[in-house]
């Protein structure tokens, strides 16, 4: 399909059609060059910036890997593409988690390969009373005034100023604009401080957005949550609702997004392969209605993508709004995917012999146990028309934790969160264990123990003669992308309020 540059499409109210086919997008930077077109997809024909901080970390636990084979795996994904986060006001500098934003920027330059363009990939991340539904990754900023006034003048501005300098208009800078904000405000607003937090998450994504897209070489893609938080359509609506709303309170309207991101730090898979249609019938039930589903027909990111992104257009978003999918650990390979589907008549024994999804529940956020590595990061990826896909990314770095196990004292305003200790029975989870990893650091510290679980368990199995990117998983073996089932009965059950594990 062919796909009109986002920001051309907002000159039309301005332009009759003739003048706007004929005219040329050349944004101009402050200096006396002119920057380069902003495109619809930035991935499409570009390379991404490899993080020489977590190569490192990976070259190092391959050489304590006591195993050739899995060495052999960790080195074979080591010069992958991650996204570099920006936690907290010292991240701009650098601080002792490591080096600031302008030397990932310097680095990036230097990886870039002649005229073939490169894309940064940073993610926006300190909102004020941030992650307002959970602990392990509370931010430095109160939801207060004051928290609002540092974000903006101490955080964002000092970022924005970056990012807009001239010596950096030739990479590609894509922002994951601040994850877990908005999608709280559509599940967990009851809480007290999430009602706090509400304001401020809107008048700081609207801040971002403005001084983020006023660079003509920044790519902005809110954050989206995933399938398994927002794909009930009474979560769906509402959410595409609020990110069109917000979107039209900055300066340039719909204009100021490019695209969203989903899955985030988070584990749902990309496919279900043996699960294909949500209405398909096990003992007189309907597969979306057995314990794990609960009335939810998004089992996957490709059908939460495809039925977001048709939410977005009908609120006003144009269509060649691109969706990115964080692969980075929502691989479930290993012994425990099966292979075929079950044969069972039994609705929840079906559903769980059938799904690679091998938490205990889909708000199990917290350093999955049995997660794998997941589609390798790639643009465009084909099979996959209805989710409009710009790319497979990873935004969450692997190898990095969630939220520590136990009470770690910190001064980053993380605090410890029972979702993340794997001795702790439930509530939100049908009172069930977490299934978190054991011994976990602070969120956004390396994870080894993790991250040689999610190499082991990668999906694709990660190739050690060959390490390209992979095909995806073909769609003869999943139902078409964007089918929507009957809307769930209005007695569907309670649900566990979902987050995304985005602890940087």
């Amino acid at each position: 399909m062919s796909r009109i540059p986002k920001r051309l499409k907002a000159a039309a109210a301005a332009a009759t059609a003739t003048a706007l086919v004929a005219l040329p997008l050349t944004l101009m930077s402050t200096g006396a060059s002119a920057a380069p077109t902003h495109v619809d997809n930035p991935y499409a024909g570009a390379t991404q910036y490899v993080n020489p901080t977590w190569s490192a970390s990976v070259e190092a636990a391959a050489g304590r890997a006591g195993d050739a084979t899995l060495a052999a795996k960790m080195r074979a994904i080591k010069n992958q593409p991650t996204a570099v986060w920006m936690d907290r006001i010292s991240a701009i500098a650098g601080n002792a988690d490591g080096n600031g934003l302008k030397y990932h920027l310097d680095q990036a330059l230097a990886q870039k390969q002649g005229s073939t363009p490169i894309v940064f990939n940073v993610v926006i991340y300190d909102l004020p009373g941030r992650d307002c539904y959970a602990l392990a990754s509370n931010g430095e900023l109160p939801a207060t005034d004051a928290g609002m006034a540092r974000y903006k003048s101490e955080y964002i501005d000092p970022i924005a100023a970056l990012l807009g300098d001239p010596k950096y208009q030739d990479i590609r800078i894509s922002a994951t604009i601040e994850p877990d904000s908005l999608p709280n405000l559509i599940t967990n607003s009851s809480e007290a401080a999430c009602q706090q937090a509400a304001p401020y998450y809107r008048e700081g994504v609207k801040y971002a957005l403005d001084k983020l897209h006023a660079i003509p070489n920044v790519y902005t893609y809110i954050d989206a949550a995933h399938g398994g938080w927002l794909g009930w359509p009474s979560n769906a609506a509402p959410a595409a609702k609020l990110f069109a709303d917000v979107a039209r309170t900055t300066s340039a309207g719909l204009a100021s997004v490019d695209g969203f991101v989903t899955n985030t730090a988070n584990s749902t898979p990309l496919v279900e392969p043996f699960l294909t249609s949500p209405t398909l019938q096990v003992g007189g039930n309907p597969v979306k209605s057995s314990s794990f589903y609960e009335w939810n027909d998004d089992f996957d990111e490709i059908d939460w993508t495809a039925h977001l992104h048709s939410l977005l257009v009908a609120e006003g978003f144009p269509a060649s709004t691109g969706m990115l999918i964080d692969t980075s650990r929502n691989g479930w390979g290993g012994s425990a995917r099966p292979t075929a589907a079950s044969t069972s008549t039994t609705l929840n024994t079906y559903v769980d012999q059938s799904r690679v999804d091998k938490r205990v529940h889909r708000g199990a956020w917290c350093n999955p146990l049995g997660a794998g590595i997941g589609e390798r990061p790639q643009a465009t990826p084909s099979g996959y028309a209805s989710s409009h896909l710009d790319a497979f990314v990873w935004i969450k770095p692997p190898g990095e934790s969630d939220g520590a196990s136990s009470e770690i004292p910190n001064d980053q305003g993380k605090r410890f969160d029972r979702m993340c200790d794997p001795t702790f029975v439930s509530p939100k989870l049908a009172n069930q264990l977490t299934g978190a990893t054991p011994n976990a650091p602070l969120a956004g510290q390396w994870f080894e123990a993790q991250f040689r679980t999610l190499v082991q368990n990668a999906y694709p199995v990660i190739s050690t003669t060959n390490p390209t990117t992979p095909p995806p998983t073909t769609s003869s073996t999943r139902r078409t992308a964007g089918t929507r089932a009957s809307p769930a009965p209005s007695a569907s059950p309670t649900r566990v309020a979902q987050r995304s594990a985005a602890g940087a």
